[in-house]
């Protein structure tokens, strides 16, 4: 430190003892603090200060008030109903081997649907319906007052009958008067029975109290455009007819019914619905789409009115939450197994009384489906064999008269007409109808065409692999393609490939046994692609039915060529020449005939 450092260090410290000396400020002494209870006293009545005794008595006063305003409002809203206008929720699950269900003391609802033996395509728990995609209500009225009765709170009481679990709900009002809500739980399927008594309300049950239900159908599979034109709201009227919403508009749609016996929530795969044990006196119905949600495929809005006796008595009904199964459906109630579309009535038959047996037959000793698929179509050609046989030999016919069609199409090349008279003169000679061939085909035309609606209403293909298909109840895409095509979609099936190519060969075989010609023939060959396009997102299970299908008949038919010996078939075809030389016409190609003569003598006015 240097001379001028300590120096100065010096002289500050002087100067600060000088100061605190002589210029220091005096301290006071401090008064003892008084207590709050002393304060209090000595303050005056009207010094304007809250104690916080006064603090706690005025929000004790203004908590009253306000419950005693919020208990006016409640009353004001719900009448005699206000006992069960608060209250703490109590949520109970009941499960069976097929469905598990939870319950709520809110409105005796039912708040969440989940089916056991089902996943959704992602693998997670199948719950069908949940409190925020499907909210219902019960209203009933008095002097312009509406209550909902799935708004209230009860008390829940549990019991058992037999293997039946009961779930009561109860709201118990003034004089006697209450509201009963009772669920009854099976041991086993997927069917919930419901009541709803209403004792000492004769007043609010002076018209028919509405039950309103809104589901917003969960997607739940692959495809949701694909579950969307799937999607319904299916009814069935007290009178015994079914209808339902067209399952391919995505038009708001909407409908008022007469006296109605069920209605339901139809999914691709699962269904949600109400059962009236009698009926709803009428509804109204609605649909639409929000093609922006993709979590959802439609909603649908059933209003019911209940009959207002059948309240005061104890209105039965059911629910059914489950599988869009045949078998199920069809023991539910009248009519329920048509929400599953099977065809027009002859398909319909046919899927009914021969396709879903023996598919059912054979799901009991086979587990893989694809085996079962190949199994099908053997036994489909087992049993149309005769009609294959007759057709196939009606088409060696024509193979064997062949060079004769081919000279009388070089003899009229440009009357049509000529052709179809010299050629039916030929058939009559040698005994030949050219119909035989087709009405094989047509018989055999039913259980093509319920194919179409068979598989892709079987949930029992719902997730089952096969190949290189890992859910047979979709497509089986091996390619995803970076655009779109027109009908065609953004994937490529391999299934419907070999379809297409299988089918395409089989035509070609085909033509090589008859004399059909020009455009009619080169449709044959379009038809298969058509079929193409139209299939690529159709189920695996129904092209690979179709592929399969297609290969046995090349079997078949290599087997049915053994038995058909074409040098006999001409034979006999001269024998009956012979015979049929002097035979005089039949009254069928009599007016065939005339019936060309007229076409001709027509043809040749307009030209003219």
């Amino acid at each position: 430190m240097d001379k001028n450092t300590a120096t100065g260090l010096i002289l500050i410290s002087l100067m600060l003892i000088i100061y605190f000396q002589f210029f220091s400020p005096t301290v006071e002494p401090v008064e003892e603090q008084q207590s709050p209870q002393e304060v209090s006293k000595q303050q005056p009545a009207d010094s304007g200060i809250v104690t916080p005794a006064e603090t706690e008595d005025r929000q004790t006063q203004f908590s009253a008030a306000t419950e005693s305003a919020a208990l006016r409002q409640l009353q004001a809203r719900y009448g005699i109903f206000t006992p069960g206008a608060t209250g703490d929720e109590v949520v109970t699950t009941l499960e069976n081997n097929d469905i598990k269900i939870d319950f709520s003391s809110k409105g005796g609802n039912i708040s969440q649907v989940l089916l056991k033996e089902y996943l959704t395509y992602h693998k997670n728990s199948l719950i069908i319906l949940d409190d925020k995609s499907s909210k219902t209500s019960f209203l009933i009225g008095a002097a312009g007052n509406i209550i909902d009765l799935k708004e209230l709170y009860y008390e829940v009481r549990r019991t058992k009958k037999a293997d039946t679990i009961i779930l009561e709900y109860t709201l118990n009002l003034d004089a006697g008067r209450s509201v009963h809500q009772t669920y009854y739980f099976p041991p086993e399927g997927f069917e919930i029975g419901y009541e709803i008594r209403i004792n000492g309300l004769d007043a609010y049950l002076q018209s028919d109290p509405v039950f309103r239900w809104e589901n917003k159908m969960k997607n739940l599979e692959h495809d949701v455009s694909e579950s969307r034109i799937r999607a319904t709201l299916n009814y069935y009227t007290a009178d015994g007819s079914f209808d339902g919403f067209s399952e391919r508009s995505t038009d708001l749609e909407e409908e008022n019914l007469p006296a109605t016996k069920w209605i339901s929530f139809k999914q691709h795969f699962f269904t949600s619905a109400i059962i009236a044990k009698r009926q709803f006196n009428s509804a109204y119905v609605s649909i639409s789409v929000d093609e922006a949600d993709t979590s959802t495929v439609k909603t649908g809005i059933a209003t019911l009115k209940v009959p207002a006796s059948d309240v005061a008595d104890g209105a039965r009904f059911s629910y059914y939450f489950g599988p869009n199964n045949y078998q199920i459906l069809k023991k539910v109630t009248n009519g329920f197994d048509k929400n599953i579309y099977l065809g027009f009535l002859p398909i319909n038959l046919v899927n009914k009384y021969l396709i879903i047996p023996i598919f059912n037959f054979l799901e009991n000793y086979i587990s893989n489906y694809g085996i079962i698929i190949i199994i099908l179509v053997l036994i489909i050609k087992i049993l149309l064999s005769p009609l294959s046989y007759k057709s196939y030999l009606s088409m060696a016919k024509t193979k064997v008269l062949k060079p004769e069609l081919d000279e009388i199409k070089k003899q009229f090349p440009d009357d049509t007409q000529k052709q179809q008279q010299e050629q039916m003169k030929l058939y009559q000679q040698v005994g030949v109808n050219p119909l035989s061939g087709c009405v094989p085909m047509l018989l055999q035309m039913p259980i093509l065409f319920s194919m179409f609606y068979f598989f892709p209403s079987s949930i029992e293909l719902r997730q089952e692999s096969f190949l290189w298909a890992d859910d047979l109840s979709t497509y089986d895409s091996i390619m995803s393609l970076p655009f779109t095509i027109p009908f065609y979609g953004d994937h490529v099936s391999l299934f419907v490939i070999l379809m297409t190519a299988s089918t395409i060969l089989y035509t070609w075989s085909n033509n090589q046994m008859t004399s059909m010609q020009g455009p009619m023939k080169s449709m044959m060959y379009m038809m298969p692609v058509i079929f193409m396009f139209v299939l690529n997102s159709f189920p695996a299970a129904l092209s690979f039915y179709y592929f399969i299908s297609n290969i046995i008949t090349f079997g078949q038919q290599a087997l049915i060529k053994k038995f058909v010996d074409e040098d006999k078939i001409k034979a006999v075809l001269d024998e009956n020449r012979l015979r049929n030389r002097d035979k005089k016409k039949s009254k069928f190609q009599l007016k065939l005939e005339q019936a060309m003569k007229v076409s001709k003598d027509t043809s040749k006015k307009k030209r003219r």
